[in-house]
């Protein structure tokens, strides 16, 4: 369930709507009425409204009693996408660096205590876990989760570790808050992390921060290899530095883009008349 606000304005409703939405995921693509009133925390009657003005609105689609997602979700995050600009930019250099390391190569963000693919380029190997825009995975599990945990302060990222998995994944033994804690200082200082094994057998990668105009870490990106093929040795003297670099230009030409005027588009006047 989504984290309750206490202003004033908070639209309950809207949370309730956005926690049905939250729900569905890998794991749970398609749910009865009770499935998504459970995995939403909401009473039957509430996820029924909830679901039935989704439904209504083209987010959601029923078919023989249960409920799934449209694909009109995406809107939602694609306006996210087109008003950062970030992806357009990043996709070319990605697709040189997967064309130089002949591995795949994603960017994320960090949404509470996960991370979410929100772009990337792979090359046909098999690998453990499927990864798709918009797969969650723990962050302390990924070296692209273990970079953007080391870029916050802290209290918040031990606030964000404190926050329950939405990834579906099943929970493992969780190392100690003091070596997670050296571990992100040891991140914070060297620029760079690595997961060996961590998320899944046979999954290895490394991961670089992508900053804005400000210098502030706003995602991450990595290079994944299949540990029988790559050891950790190649990965950091093979991969890690052209990584560095295609981290480095991605930030550059985002700084670029974020600098540059952009037109502002006059609304128009509802009570005007088209000459």
């Amino acid at each position: 369930m989504a984290g309750r606000g206490s202003g004033p304005d908070f639209v309950e409703s809207l949370a309730r709507g956005l926690d049905i939405v939250a729900s569905f995921g890998t794991v749970y693509r398609a749910m009865s009425l009770s499935e998504v009133a459970a995995a939403a925390g909401l009473a039957r009657p509430t996820a029924r409204r909830l679901l039935l003005t989704l439904e209504e609105l083209g987010f959601v689609r029923s078919s023989g009693g249960t409920f799934e997602l449209t694909p009109k979700v995406m809107t939602l995050g694609m306006a996210y996408v087109g008003s950062l600009g970030l992806w357009e930019i990043a996709r070319p250099h990605m697709a040189e660096l997967v064309a130089r390391t002949n591995e795949s190569s994603s960017m994320a963000q960090l949404t509470g205590s996960d991370i979410i693919y929100v772009a990337r380029v792979s090359v046909p190997k098999l690998i453990a876990l499927r990864v798709d825009i918009g797969t969650l995975f723990p962050a302390a599990r990924t070296s692209q989760g273990k970079v953007l945990l080391a870029a916050l302060p802290p209290a918040q990222a031990e606030a964000a570790l404190a926050q329950r998995s939405r990834s579906g994944l099943p929970p493992v033994t969780p190392r100690s808050p003091e070596l997670l804690r050296a571990e992100l200082t040891e991140v914070r200082a060297r620029g760079w992390a690595l997961a060996d094994e961590e998320l899944a057998p046979g999954v290895r990668s490394v991961a670089v921060p992508v900053r804005d105009g400000t210098g502030t870490v706003r995602a991450a990106m990595n290079v994944t290899v299949h540990a029988a093929e790559t050891t950790v040795e190649h990965l950091l003297h093979e991969h890690l530095p052209k990584l560095l670099t295609t981290a480095g230009d991605i930030s550059a030409d985002w700084t670029a883009w974020q600098s540059r005027p952009h037109l502002e588009i006059p609304r128009p006047n509802p009570g005007s008349v088209p000459a």
